[in-house]
């Protein structure tokens, strides 16, 4: 008796978003109710199966570890209790979110009497591919869930244990609701090819996510049918301009690339105006450095910094447009504003860009001219991010500027359709 052809690569994924295209139907009318219910189920499932998934993220780490990953990659692998609790928190806060689908957006009545709305809908089937992010496998899933997508999520191979077992206590949360596992679905194999099978489906998904470094943003966007947004690298400039008060230039410089360097809203490229350079660079580059940050410096900052006893080196010219994701920035610094907005636009990636600032007419000139997802007046580019903006967990940052330009959350999930009502009108 002859046995059945194993399935290839190419049909277990066109069978997987199949499933996903099934499930995205039932999403697209499910109350928001039973949406609610199943992201603080899948809450409470991840305290329930909080062992296995650190354990599972332990093998990940131990892999990385031993393949010679660097520290920035670790620590945006890793999970310990208190990651996995504030990803459970953050299925609450998705939860407690409203609902955008259904939202009339606008209405008007033509003067035939036809009444005419825009109303969102889901997108439908949302590709997630991203690298060493655990917790992207979470964010994503709730993100489409309760804006009525189904997700299929493709972590790199170095977070695939840990992505399934978050997926896992997700699945369960689904169940308990009332609504299909598929709903969210994390693609099983390491195997590349895996990836670009999936992005030949556009009959059966809507839209890809890149979330990641530059090779992998470029592989997607390159051997993809289905419409891709990016999320890119980011490439953060602050700008100290003449007027910027010297603290809030140091806690701006050390929050934007001390606290999470590894990160894509974290600062890599400080400008300082040359009228405040020699009171503003000193201090701000002391603080820099003895937080181990390696100032890579043109001409005039490094002869600035080393008459301050301040360790520096000279910049390289690739050091600028460089995403370091690493304890390293590249300072230097410009004649005047008009110069700051010139190497932005040259090196900038349209990710965030930051002012310090108390000339009124220097913050709104800045805002009016840099083109990136966020422009931040005396804030940190810290605070690019879904949760910070008041989204709720994002599902990426996007530097593309259709559909969606900045932080994804709930409201970038969706689309708009038109919804005409009459009363038997036919067209004249």
């Amino acid at each position: 008796m002859r046995q059945p052809a194993e399935a290839t690569l190419e049909q277990e994924m066109r069978r997987l978003a199949e499933a996903a295209r099934g499930a995205a139907r039932l999403l697209s009318y499910a109350p928001t109710a039973q949406k609610d219910a199943a992201l603080r189920e899948a809450a409470a499932a991840l305290a329930t199966r909080s062992r296995a998934i650190l354990e599972a993220n332990r093998a990940d780490v131990d892999a990385a570890r031993q393949a010679g990953q660097g520290a920035a990659f670790l620590d945006r692998l890793a999970l310990d209790p208190k990651r996995l609790d504030g990803i459970a928190r953050a299925l609450r806060e998705v939860a407690s979110l409203p609902d955008p689908v259904g939202e009339v957006t606008s209405s008007w009545r033509r003067p035939n009497g036809l009444a005419v709305k825009k109303v969102r809908i889901p997108l439908g089937v949302v590709l997630m591919v991203y690298e060493a992010r655990p917790n992207v496998t979470v964010d994503a899933a709730a993100l489409c869930l309760k804006s009525g997508n189904a997700a299929i999520l493709r972590p790199g191979s170095d977070a695939l244990r840990s992505s399934l077992a978050l997926s896992e206590a997700f699945a369960d949360g689904l169940a308990a609701a009332g609504l299909p596992r598929e709903a969210a679905q994390v693609v099983p194999t390491p195997d590349r090819e895996a990836t670009f099978a999936l992005l030949q489906l556009d009959e059966l998904i809507d839209l890809a996510i890149p979330r990641g470094g530059p090779s992998l943003i470029r592989a997607v966007a390159e051997r993809s049918r289905v419409p891709v947004v990016k999320h890119y690298q980011g490439v953060c400039h602050l700008f100290l301009d003449a007027s910027a008060p010297l603290d809030q230039a140091v806690a701006l410089a050390m929050n934007g690339k001390v606290q999470r360097p590894g990160v894509c809203n974290a600062l890599e490229c400080l400008l300082v105006h040359r009228a405040a350079a020699a009171k503003l660079l000193p201090p701000v580059g002391r603080a820099l450095a003895a937080a181990g940050v390696e100032l890579r410096c043109d001409p005039t900052a490094l002869t600035l910094l080393r008459r301050a006893a301040v360790k520096a080196v000279a910049a390289r010219p690739e050091d600028y447009g460089r995403e370091f994701l690493d304890k390293i920035l590249a300072v230097r610094v410009v004649p005047h504003l008009d110069a700051a907005l010139d190497h932005i636009a040259r090196y900038g990636s349209l990710h965030t860009e930051a002012i310090l600032t108390r000339d009124l007419p220097s913050a709104r000139r800045f805002e009016r001219e840099v083109t990136a997802s966020a422009v931040m007046v005396n804030a940190s580019t810290r605070f690019n991010d879904g949760g910070e903006l008041g989204l709720g967990a994002e599902i990426g940052i996007s530097t593309t500027k259709l559909h969606a330009f900045g932080p994804m959350g709930l409201a970038e999930l969706t689309t708009q359709k038109y919804v005409v009502e009459g009363d038997g009108h036919i067209r004249s």
